[in-house]
Formats: structure tokens, C-alpha cells, sequence
């Protein structure tokens, strides 16, 4: 069995980011603080980036001033592009980790960071630096980690390389990620195990996009090979706007849930506020 106790990931976040038109900042952080209520191991609430790039989260720091941390066990994660981001971020306490978005394909890195993936190596290694100091916990999203639509040159080997890369850089916590949803089960069960095997002191975890015929597929082949940390959005919403003109919604937190019980796994979630949650959620996102 895996050494690593099971994780789940909220993401409003990514739920939010490509909705285009924008959301009250009060409404943002009324939903937030419910789903800091149920239960979940992080949620990842915001992100320090350009807001020309992502606009409808340029009330970040806003938000973080509204949420309710007191008796919640949730951990708050947001997203960084670059050392700038990060260096805003690490000024609040209430932020445990930042995530950066890592894409072994150089079409995707340039489009998310504007920058080489050479470049962004430098940058984790920089992030991890001011992790270390600050007392903060880095992760880094491993984009397009399992094929790309720009036609860049994608394998296991260079998913192999970059994941070796950067845990001898000092990264503790990779996430795989299908930016685009162009997973298959075959291709997770084929990634996943290697990762797990070569680097078990790493916390390695998937986020995946899916349309939703094929989310339960895809989160079956990640827990059977053995992943424990799992990112999800309620209803699956949201997508990344940078990767596709298109977004492909994020893996649905209820369709993980139920798979997860199923497998016998205690949650100890509480499933009311999450029920509150889903009903604002219509005030959201429909």
C-alpha cells in the first residue's frame, strides 16, 4: 500500500479562474469558507498573477482577508507564476503552500509563464529557496504531464527526466497534471507507478481534467496505481484558460468522493456543508 496517508485538494480556484464574468469578491469568500468547512486537506483558494492574465482572481488578497481559518483543518494553497508572485505570497501567514505550474511542454510553459521551461527550473528553484525560508511548502504541478495538443514532443522519458529534475532540485510534492484532459487510463497506469517507485519520498499526486464520461476511469486508474493525493473541483467545474481556447473541466469532487467510499476510504468530510456548498454553487457558476 502506499506510504502516503490519502489528500484531497478543493480547487475553487481553478473552478473560478475562466469564468469571465467576475464574481462578487464577498460571494467568493462565502463559498470558500463553506468548503473550508468540510473537510478537505487543502484548498487551493487563489493566486498571485498578473491579473491582465487571470483577472477574475485579482481580488485574491481580498479574499484571503474574508476567510474563516479558525476551526477549520483545511490548508490554504495558491497558485504563482513567477518569484514576484511568490514573494507576495509568502508575506501571508495563512498560505501553507504554493503551487507552481511546471509544463514539460515549452508551447504551454510560454503561454502560462511566458517563459522557457529552462527558465522556469530557475524559478523552482528559487520558489523552493523562499518556501525554505518563509515556512512555506512548495508544489509543482507538472503541466502537460501527460501529452500536450501544441504537437511538442512528449513521453514517459521526459516526464521521467523533469520529475527527476525537479526532486533533486528539493520539490516534496509533485502533481501530475492533465491540463487538457488527454489522459487515458492506459497512459496513468503506465506514469504513475514509475513515479511512485522511483521516488518514494516524494508526495506525488494527479490533477486531472476530464470531460465528465470519463472521470471515473481516470481516477480509478490514479488510486489503482496508487496515488493518494487527489485534486478536484465541486461538479467538476473550471478548466485552465491558458492552455486551450476551450477548457476541459477539472476531475468532480463528488465523483471522488463516491468512488473513494467506495473503496473503503473514511473521509470523515462533512457532507452538510459541502451540500450548502454545492447549492451556492448555482449562484456561481450557473
Amino acid at each position: 500500500m502506499p506510504k502516503n496517508p490519502l489528500k484531497l485538494i478543493e480547487c475553487p480556484r481553478d473552478a473560478m479562474q475562466g469564468i469571465h464574468h467576475f464574481i462578487d469578491t464577498d460571494l467568493k469568500a462565502e463559498y470558500i469558507n463553506l468548503l473550508l468547512q468540510v473537510g478537505f486537506d487543502t484548498i487551493d483558494f487563489g493566486s498571485f498573477v498578473s491579473e491582465k492574465a487571470i483577472p477574475q482572481l485579482k481580488d485574491t488578497k481580498e479574499v484571503l482577508n474574508k476567510l474563516h481559518l479558525t476551526g477549520s483543518r483545511s490548508k490554504l494553497l495558491a497558485i504563482v507564476a513567477n518569484i514576484r508572485g511568490a514573494e507576495a505570497a509568502i508575506l501571508h501567514e495563512e498560505i501553507s503552500y504554493l503551487g507552481f505550474p511546471f509544463s514539460i511542454s515549452e508551447t504551454f510553459q510560454q503561454r502560462n509563464t511566458n517563459s522557457s521551461i529552462e527558465e522556469s527550473m530557475e524559478t523552482v528553484k528559487r520558489l523552493l529557496e523562499l518556501c525554505d525560508l518563509s515556512g512555506k511548502q512548495a508544489v509543482i504541478y507538472l503541466s502537460m504531464g501527460f501529452g500536450n495538443p501544441y504537437g511538442d514532443q512528449w513521453n514517459e522519458e521526459i516526464v521521467a527526466h523533469w520529475s527527476m529534475e525537479l526532486v533533486n532540485a528539493g520539490a516534496g510534492i509533485l502533481a501530475l497534471s492533465d491540463t487538457t484532459g488527454v489522459a487515458t487510463p492506459e497512459k496513468i497506469k503506465q506514469i504513475l507507478p514509475a513515479l511512485l517507485n522511483d521516488f518514494p519520498a516524494t508526495e506525488i499526486g494527479v490533477h486531472l481534467h476530464s470531460t465528465p464520461d470519463t472521470r471515473l476511469e481516470k481516477i480509478q486508474a490514479a488510486y489503482l496505481s496508487g496515488c493518494r493525493r487527489f485534486d478536484s473541483a465541486l461538479k467538476g467545474f473550471g478548466g485552465c484558460p491558458m492552455a486551450a481556447n476551450e477548457l476541459t473541466g477539472n476531475m468532480a469532487t463528488e465523483d471522488l468522493i463516491t468512488y473513494l467510499e467506495k473503496q473503503g476510504e473514511v473521509l470523515n468530510l462533512d457532507m452538510e456543508k459541502w451540500q450548502e456548498a454545492a447549492l451556492l454553487s448555482q449562484s456561481i457558476f450557473m
